[in-house]
């Protein structure tokens, strides 16, 4: 759950199958998820009693037995074998798995529209993921061409460019600290009772969206959050790893992606590739995916220990260590299960649609380890051991800024597009007669009536054919008229043939992004010779569509007025 006061945490109440525990009570078989488990395995409080140490293990040596009783193993927790690191994703060759049909493929429509493949439903204990199949091209993004300029060798729009409409960026929480090994020192006492204190958590990484920025320029590509410090003696725990938050644009959309170096090499040798990823649902009895699995590959339950005096070969030769570790490895599993059930991100990714008024939490730290101070017991008076931390999550995220706007300014370069947006609004871009004068988006607000509320719009750089084959740029910046209502063509009647001018705009586009936006068509430059013959053809071609098309004269302003109309009317602000 998301608590009313506080930082959002994208942790969310769903129990995959391999995080369900059996057990029985009166020969009736029960389940219990995460959070409800038969026994108290909460570890006791800073400064725990022999007695309450012996109480706590004892509680992890009946769910041990209970977990042997009913067939329970690592691999049900993990999704895998322990020496096995997990990965969210692996690398195949596209097959007919992929398009064939059969009881183990399924599609669906994700709520960006996009066609997701499933190539099969989790089944069992064993097998608890779903599997995505998204081609690799899926991950070929194209930003901004100067995004990953310096600034100084940006070719400049006006006096200033800090422009990047998108980030490929590496987020990594936390380590937790390690416990410590120490015994209680004073005058005539040479070694008293263990009081070593517990490892720091690991620092979180939080995301905040802000309606006073407007460009990624300043977002880095790292992103690491400050690991716990180790415990101390006396009883001190180590200090929580300072949580890091990144500030975004509002406008900003966070998704997953795996790692991009691979998705660079794959994208040079042009194979058909696809990722096949792994997926959780809401609860064990959804049957759509909707979370991506992500792992952190701490150290197997039984292991990631910290030895003083004598090493692990030692303390593995004694009873005792056997025995207590055969006990806290349900501890571990508690932990890893406890990381599988936070440890998801939405297919769909975050939106920062709006401003946050609490920060959404991305990446959580890892788990400070205990300190010796937890395995004082009647049989265990001097610990020589401690508890190493638990790993911190990495991952990798796009960061896509779509600027919000009402409309859009869609038109071959020269149209006109920067001279109309000058003209109907406040907004200042830079005008000239040669192509690609816009080289980054520019957004005008437009007023209306002192009763209405002023919409914007967005012009963004020139479309020129063989768009779609990434030849100019304008489609890298189509992203921020995603969101728009509706979209306007700006045609030059100075073009010797507005309409094969238009038809390039609508085919680079493609129906895609087209569908469901209210289309304006605006005729610049209607002062020049032989325009009204063109305007008249342009008319009559468009009105098969009922698509409304208005002529002007933006660097005179004539019939601008019309124009507002007109483009209040396609975003519905009359």
């Amino acid at each position: 759950m998301i608590p009313k006061n506080g930082p959002k945490i994208l942790s969310l109440n769903r129990v995959p199958l391999n995080l369900i525990r059996k057990f029985s009570i009166n020969n009736n078989l029960f389940y219990k998820a995460k959070g409800k488990d038969f026994f108290d395995l909460k570890i006791p409080d800073n400064a725990p009693t022999s007695t309450e140490n012996t109480v706590w293990l004892e509680s992890l040596a009946k769910q041990a037995k209970m977990d042997e009783l009913h067939g329970h193993n690592e691999e049900q927790y993990t999704g895998g074998k322990s020496s096995e690191p997990m990965s969210s994703y692996t690398i195949r060759e596209k097959s007919d798995l992929e398009t064939r049909k059969n009881n183990d493929l399924f599609a669906y429509y994700n709520k960006n529209k996009d066609l997701v493949r499933v190539i099969r439903t989790p089944k069992s204990a064993e097998n608890p993921y779903f599997t995505l199949s998204v081609p690799a091209t899926d991950y070929f993004i194209a930003s901004s061409p100067f995004s990953s300029l310096p600034n100084r060798r940006r070719p400049k729009s006006d006096t200033q460019q800090s422009f990047s409409d998108l980030k490929v960026v590496k987020l990594r929480s936390g380590k937790g600290g390690d416990g410590n090994v120490a015994f209680f020192r004073d005058a005539g006492i040479a070694v008293g009772p263990p009081d070593g204190g517990d490892g720091g958590d690991g620092g979180n990484i939080y995301v905040m969206a802000s309606a006073e920025l407007s460009s990624l320029h300043g977002i880095r590509t790292k992103y690491f959050a400050e690991d716990g410090k180790n415990g101390e003696g006396g009883q001190l725990d180590g200090k929580k790893g300072g949580d890091l938050y990144i500030t975004v644009p509002v406008g900003t959309h966070i998704r997953w992606c795996p790692d991009p170096k691979e998705i660079r090499t794959l994208r040079k040798v042009q194979e058909d590739k696809v990722f096949h990823i792994k997926a959780v649902g809401e609860g064990i009895k959804d049957g759509i995916p909707k979370y991506i699995q992500l792992f952190r590959n701490s150290y197997a339950s039984g292991e990631g220990w910290v030895f003083k005096d004598k090493d692990e070969d030692y303390h593995n030769s004694r009873d005792y260590f056997s025995e207590l570790n055969e006990k806290i490895k349900v501890y571990d599993k508690e932990r890893e299960y406890d990381e599988l059930s936070t440890d998801v991100f939405p297919i769909d990714g975050l939106d920062f649609s709006k401003p946050t008024k609490d920060p959404v939490m991305l990446l959580k730290g890892g788990r400070g380890g205990m300190g010796n101070m937890h395995f004082l017991t009647s049989e265990i008076r001097n610990p020589r051991f401690a508890k190493v931390g638990r790993k911190g999550l990495e991952g990798n995220f796009i960061f896509e800024l779509k600027l919000l706007a009402d409309l859009g300014l869609v038109g071959l370069p020269n149209a006109g597009k920067s001279t109309l947006l000058r003209a109907i609004s406040n907004a200042r871009p830079r005008v000239g007669h040669w192509e690609f004068t816009t080289l980054q988006p520019s957004i005008g607000s437009i007023p209306l009536r002192i009763d209405q509320a002023p919409f914007t719009v967005a012009d963004i750089p020139g479309i020129i054919k063989g768009a779609s084959d990434n030849k100019g740029m304008g489609l890298n910046f189509l992203r921020h008229v995603e969101r728009s209502s509706g979209l306007v063509f700006v045609i030059s009647l100075g073009s010797e043939d507005p309409i094969d001018d238009l038809n390039v705009l609508l085919e680079e586009l493609g129906p895609k992004r087209l569908k469901g936006k209210k289309i304006l068509i605006v005729a610049t430059k209607a002062d020049l010779e032989n325009s009204f013959e063109k305007f008249n053809k342009l008319r009559e071609y468009v009105s098969k569509n009922d698509w409304k098309c208005v002529p002007c004269c933006p660097m005179k302003k004539e019939n601008i007025e019309t124009v507002i109309e007109l483009m209040a009317e396609c975003c519905d602000r009359v």
